[in-house]
């Protein structure tokens, strides 16, 4: 599935206006987390792959060489799987913020679609990731751990929906605080 305007675009309502859509930089979405990621999967991988090696190579009973295997494999994946995945998923990812909502559509094997009302909009954080790329974030998160992308979180850690590694991420933060505003001002209004 891959993320387009126009897929976001039939998502709106009849009397929906769309603010702002935009897709996270391909680049700064996968590499987040990199400068402790890369380190930690080049020393798991690295002793994965040594380990394997030296059984192979020292005619060890099968069950070592065999017991290395997936260690090796979740090696190679810290150490490349992980940036492929979060590329596809940043490349099917799109964001968009409506008069009324906020959409968060993305997902690397099947399509994920979030929706958040603007008037029930939790309190918003904003990350600037330098050169005008950021990140906002809807809610804060439950765990202390920011899981970055392509990283194997199991379930454990959920990350609360966010607009991450977006161009002008400050402007994108403004006009969502701005859009809630209104959005609450207009609901206060009909009641």
């Amino acid at each position: 599935m891959n993320a387009s305007p126009s897929t976001i675009r039939s998502l709106l309502r009849p009397s929906e206006r769309l603010l702002w859509e935009g897709k996270p930089d391909v680049w700064a979405y996968s590499m987040r987390g990199a400068l402790y990621l890369i380190p930690f999967s080049l020393l798991w991988g690295g002793f994965a792959i040594f380990w394997e090696v030296s059984v192979l190579t020292s005619k060890a009973p099968w069950f070592f060489a065999i017991w290395g295997v997936p260690f090796v494999a979740i090696g190679l994946y810290m150490i490349f799987g992980r940036i492929l995945y979060a590329r596809r998923e940043a490349a099917n990812t799109t964001y968009a913020v409506t008069d009324e909502r906020v959409l968060i559509q993305s997902g690397v094997f099947r399509p994920r679609l979030t929706v958040l009302d603007l008037s029930d909009l939790p309190p918003l954080q904003l990350e600037d990731g330098g050169r005008g790329l950021g990140t906002v974030t809807i809610g804060a998160s439950m765990s202390p751990i920011r899981i970055p992308p392509g990283w194997p979180a199991m379930g454990m850690y959920a990350r609360p929906p966010a607009f991450a590694s977006i161009p002008d991420a400050a402007k994108v933060f403004e006009l969502l605080q701005d859009a809630k505003a209104e959005a609450r001002r207009r609901d206060a209004r009909q009641t």
